[in-house]
């Protein structure tokens, strides 16, 4: 599947058994590294706390397709991620809430 910074994409995930995987719906934060491998923000429906690396992700920060429900993404638990464990897209960011995930990306990690 073809992907880029800002889509929102449903990943499945192996238990180290390899006999049970979850799914789990991950930010493309960049996609050009080797190996066909992405760097990715995790997301979750859990948002009753918010912790201070995490931020909503609303129906309104899609431009294209949806999320099922309101959810957050956790910039602390970035990691690198196969594009073949990519099993659906679920649409886009808007160009600005992209920017301010990459904002909060860089005063988490102090690279900007």
């Amino acid at each position: 599947m073809d992907i880029k910074p800002g889509d929102v994409v449903l990943c499945e995930f192996y238990f180290s058994d390899f006999q049970k995987s979850k799914r789990r719906p991950v930010v493309v934060f960049k996609d050009n590294l080797p190996f066909d491998d992405f760097v990715g923000i995790p997301v979750s429906s859990k948002i009753e706390k918010l912790n201070s690396d995490e931020s909503l992700l609303e129906s309104s920060d899609i431009r294209e397709g949806t999320l099922p429900k309101t959810s957050k993404v956790m910039v602390r638990k970035t990691f690198v991620i196969s594009k073949a464990v990519v099993q659906k897209k679920y649409g886009e960011l808007t160009e600005s809430r992209f920017q301010q995930l990459h904002g909060d990306f860089c005063r988490y990690f102090g690279c900007c």
